[in-house]
């Protein structure tokens, strides 16, 4: 008999977590809480509430619960502030979702009185790393079930028989073999894996992408944007104040008409391999660079230097499941400090893939003097001469270098 008395299982309605739900049932007898995230998936997920309640779900344990404002607003919004990218590529759709999920399910098990939480993350992925981290960090004492780890319906076809075997719905989908990608999506993004992409030298297959045109049959036409920044964050676009969440799905919309934000990349899991993955970020890969744009005209030199140093770092501890460490913490604290300036206007230009900046401006905090920038007479507003003594210091360490190697020849 399990010390498990309640569990909250992160539950999507799906085949994979419609058996973990039966096998939690079957296996700790425990009685189980659904909960269910909208991040802006864009599925229709009432279907999980009717699946829930024929496996004997009572109403009151099922929650599906709009988390999509809180999602951009409070977790994508403060890592763009970072311009976090992990490996110089990945805008981290996947890894950022993972901590609000977490603490959704220890505040379920928090409101229903549950002793463990439970997830459909497999033993290869880099999702359990997440969810498990981020539970703990929140509840030291929860206890945590990961089915994949401790069962042995390891295959397509001994998950097909279980579910058979009692009575889980199965569609024609997995009947006929699945889907050719395994999929994941939120606002920020979608991302492809498995299957056809298990083979990093094929090709996507166009028919893959969901939310962005091929650049070759994006518009002829250019289309231009305004994005405006308050501390960092979007708060507009063309003058048009709008929610996070709102704000969000519009660049999606924009860049995918566009042909923007698809990647195609080789990464390093943290649980040691390399993985080969697909991802469509249009409203993402449009709002870096539209951010980056205004800190070039509102940041100090060696502060924008010193956010690319930390960069690296902060994208790591988000990939690695560390939203809730100290250090992540920490350097959200510095990072969000040195926005308070980062206020202003972008101009983009959106053109078959690409998403080029064509002005920016900041009436309160620009560091832009065309006083001293401009190449026409600039009424002495910067004393030329004084270069001569600042390359002549820097030099130093060079020539005395220099001079000692020519002595040793």
């Amino acid at each position: 008999m399990s010390d498990v008395k309640k569990a909250v299982l992160a539950y999507s309605g799906g085949l994979d977590t419609s058996v973990i739900l039966k096998w939690l049932q079957d296996t700790y007898q425990c009685e189980v809480v659904t909960f269910t995230a909208d991040l802006g998936q864009g599925e229709e997920l009432e279907p999980a509430r009717a699946k829930a309640i024929k496996f004997g779900i009572q109403p009151e344990n099922i929650f599906i619960d709009d988390l999509r404002e809180e999602f951009v607003r409070d977790f994508v919004f403060p890592m763009f502030r970072c311009n976090a990218l992990y490996e110089g590529e990945y805008l981290l759709g996947t890894s950022i979702a993972r901590p609000l999920i977490a603490k959704r399910l220890i505040d379920v098990a928090h409101l229903t009185h549950a002793d463990a939480i439970a997830h459909g993350a497999t033993g290869k992925g880099n999702d359990q790393v997440r969810f498990e981290l981020g539970a703990y960090a929140l509840n030291p004492n929860i206890k945590v079930i990961a089915p994949w780890r401790e069962w042995d319906l390891l295959s397509r076809e001994k998950l097909m028989a279980y579910a058979e075997k009692n009575g889980i719905p199965v569609d024609m989908k997995h009947k006929q073999g699945g889907s050719p990608y395994s999929m994941d999506a939120n606002l920020l993004h979608i991302s492809f894996e498995g299957r056809h992409l298990e083979n990093p030298a094929a090709e996507a297959e166009e028919s893959m992408w969901r939310w962005t045109v091929s650049p070759e049959a994006a518009p002829d036409a250019a289309e231009y944007i305004e994005l405006e920044f308050a501390q960092g964050d979007l708060v507009a676009i063309d003058g048009q104040r709008m929610a996070a969440h709102e704000l969000l799905g519009k660049l999606n919309a924009l860049g995918g008409k566009h042909g923007i934000g698809r990647l195609d990349l080789v990464e390093n899991r943290y649980v040691g391999m390399k993985s080969r993955g697909c991802y469509e970020t249009p409203g993402g890969t449009i709002l870096l660079k539209a951010h980056r744009a205004i800190e070039s005209l509102t940041l100090d030199r060696e502060v924008a230097h010193l956010k690319d140093d930390l960069m690296p770092r902060y994208a790591s501890l988000v990939y690695n499941g560390y939203w809730w460490s100290p250090e992540r913490k920490a350097l959200q604290a510095l990072i969000d400090q040195t926005q308070q300036g980062v206020n202003g206007w972008v101009r983009l230009k959106l053109y078959k893939g690409n998403v080029i900046v064509v002005g920016r401006d900041s009436k309160t905090d620009s560091l832009f003097d065309p006083t001293i920038a401009t190449f026409e007479d600039d009424a002495g507003a910067y004393d030329q001469k004084d270069a001569g003594g600042f390359i002549k210091l820097n030099a130093l360490r060079l020539r005395i270098a220099a001079n000692l190697a020519a002595r040793g020849k």
